[in-house]
């Protein structure tokens, strides 16, 4: 199990995870800051400079979880780790990796008023001024309060909060060691298994009467998606996605789905690739729409959108995807993609 402790600098995480470690047992503190310092140190300058922050590295969110991963054949766990995490996709991305690799997650926030995080930050820097680096710090702290007041709406959403404002260290650590005893802050994300070999999967794309596209928004990878899923053993595509809707958002469909595209995507480590196939699942009604149900631990919301705003929403691949899905519907002809380029 990892005990994350997230919340923006001063809200008092890494005082509280030495404390906890004193009230877990067997708990041991994992820091993924020191993946970033270790990145830094290895890649290239010119990659450095195409990020502002080292979470914003694929390769930093993927070995948050290996590393977690490998740290838990070592130790019995929990890992308590203090990391701030403000961005959801990324929340999104590394929560379901741990929960692809069956490790549970408890998500704490440590929360403190405005004025109190001023407070500490400067006192912060006047204990770090003899090492000359008191007035960066503060400027780089500062500047995430913002970011911080923005991600506040999900994060209260997404974690157990512990408000941290009258409270000691010690006493922030007892609160924390109490909800994680209690299963508070319990991510109950769909636990999807890590890929293998390269898989088949089959998306369902549905409109309502002004032929905007429904999406839907996983809580177990970034980016939002179609509806869909990966076709089972011995399952044929075209019933995977009508199973998937009617799994995914309690619509069940009249009738077997026109296919539009067939895309191969080509592996592309760490990712084995395989085909990705999109079908027409017809128009929705009103009365329909209004039905659409979400699995929690599955998907936290739904939207129809034009093919503009899809753009905006959809990783490059899956939007490539559903522009041409989109030109096959309205030609009445389906499409066969390789690596997102139409052939034949």
């Amino acid at each position: 199990m990892i005990v994350w402790l997230n919340g923006t600098f001063g809200a008092g995480k890494t005082t509280a995870a030495h404390e906890l470690l004193d009230l877990l047992p067997g708990s041991t503190l994992y820091d993924p800051e020191l993946l970033g310092g270790g990145l830094r140190l290895m890649l290239p300058a010119k990659r450095l400079e195409d990020v502002d922050d080292y979470q914003d590295l694929p390769s930093w969110r993927r070995m948050v979880v290996d590393t977690a991963a490998a740290l838990l054949t070592e130790v019995p766990g929990p890992l308590v780790t203090p990391m701030t995490l403000l961005r959801q996709e990324y929340r999104d991305e590394i929560f379901g990796s741990l929960a692809a690799r069956r490790i549970p997650v408890r998500h704490v926030l440590l929360h403190a008023e405005e004025t109190i995080l001023r407070a500490r930050i400067s006192r912060r820097e006047e204990e770090e001024a003899d090492l000359g680096t008191g007035a960066s710090t503060r400027a780089w702290s500062l500047a995430h309060l913002g970011a911080y007041a923005t991600a506040l709406e999900w994060l209260a959403d997404d974690a157990h909060v512990v408000d941290t404002t009258r409270l000691t260290p010690r006493q922030t650590a007892e609160q924390v060691a109490e909800a994680v005893r209690t299963g508070a802050g319990s991510c109950d994300i769909v636990q999807t298994p890590e890929p293998t070999a390269e898989t088949l999967a089959a998306g369902v794309l549905l409109f309502d009467d002004e032929e905007r596209v429904l999406l839907v928004d996983p809580t177990y990878k970034p980016g939002w998606e179609f509806p869909g899923g990966i076709v089972e053993p011995g399952e044929a595509p075209s019933r995977a996605g009508v199973r998937e809707v009617a799994e995914e958002l309690g619509i069940q469909l009249p009738c077997t789905p026109r296919l539009l595209v067939m895309d191969w995507e080509a592996p592309k480590p760490p990712g084995f690739g395989g085909l990705r196939l999109l079908f027409d699942g017809g128009t929705l009604s009103g009365d329909r729409i209004r039905q659409l149900l979400l699995p929690g631990a599955e998907l936290r919301d739904w939207r129809f959108v034009t093919e503009a705003e899809a753009e905006k929403l959809l990783p490059p691949v899956r939007w490539n995807r559903l522009r041409w899905a989109l030109r096959a519907r309205a030609r009445g002809c389906p499409l066969n993609l390789e690596a997102g380029v139409p052939v034949g």
